[in-house]
């Protein structure tokens, strides 16, 4: 590969965002010093104009919150998963025109794999966003097609059950995350009956669920990293649990990016070493 070649992570807010950390570390382990990464605060309503003015030096985009679905629409093409979630964090760029994709399925797969998980009794996921929707199709290719999904409002729940009839699954959605007392009581007896806990909640949000009777040696995802652990997170190891963060979701949906960007396979290790060092400084 020979001359300039540019990537970038899109979104706002954008200037606290890890994947310059990740893709920078992939450029270096794979050799290729002609590659750039930065982050770039784009809104919804620039995004078009943006994508329209990229020479052909730029090779992909990440996208996070809140172009992930707006993604679609400025796309030439989209993978059956990005079109099936709803989503897309992922615009390669080359000359068969603008490939939207979702490698956050992939970052759910590969972090709950790494805990140990190759087969799912019974899910639950908490949440009903974009983050639960991949989460649904994640499960799906682990073997669970009827997770239970805790949610708020279960009325508002309508992108995740499209989404759910796309993937083909059959989500359960219960409204017991309305902070009730009987509520709370009731999702905890389900997290206590799973082998696989997925939390696509904001930080603090999932705090009142800590102190359920844990299922020993259950897997628990919780897609928040900061602040970490998470009170969630830190109650389910008490109670025995293998636990993921979304710092494992960050690494395996970048490592996806890079193979999808540059053709050549991801440098798992050296992209954790550059994001735990990243991590470890932000917290002294």
């Amino acid at each position: 590969m020979t001359g300039e070649r540019r990537a970038a992570v899109l979104g706002t807010p954008i200037r606290h965002s890890l994947s310059p950390v990740l893709h920078r570390a992939a450029y270096a382990a794979l050799g290729l010093p002609e590659w750039s990464y930065e982050a770039i605060e784009v809104t919804e309503d620039g995004l078009p104009a943006f994508v329209d003015e990229l020479g052909a030096e730029w090779a992909g985009l990440s996208l996070t919150m809140p172009l992930k679905r707006v993604a679609l629409e400025v796309a030439d093409s989209v993978s059956a998963l990005a079109e099936a979630t709803g989503a897309a964090n992922t615009l390669v760029l080359g000359p068969q025109g603008r490939r939207a994709d979702n490698t956050d399925v992939r970052g759910i797969v590969q972090a709950l794999r790494e805990v140990g998980v190759r087969e799912i009794e019974h899910a639950v996921v908490l949440g009903a966003g974009g983050t639960a929707q991949a989460a649904l199709a994640a499960l799906a290719e682990l073997g669970s097609s009827d997770p239970v999904v805790l949610v708020r409002d279960p009325r508002r729940a309508g992108g995740l059950l499209a989404a759910a009839e796309r993937l083909d699954v059959r989500p359960a959605v219960r409204g017991l995350l309305t902070g009730a007392d009987t509520d709370t009581e009731a999702a905890a007896r389900l997290l206590g009956g799973a082998d696989v806990v997925v939390s696509t909640l904001p930080a603090g949000a999932g705090d009142a669920l800590a102190g359920a009777r844990w299922r020993p040696g259950a897997a628990v995802l919780d897609v928040v990293y900061a602040p970490w652990p998470t009170a969630l997170a830190a109650g389910a190891a008490v109670g025995g649990c293998r636990i993921a963060s979304g710092l494992d979701v960050l690494l395996h949906q970048a490592v996806a990016q890079v193979e999808l960007m540059t053709g050549l396979p991801g440098p798992v290790e050296a992209m954790r070493t550059a994001l735990h060092a990243a991590t470890d400084t932000a917290a002294r």
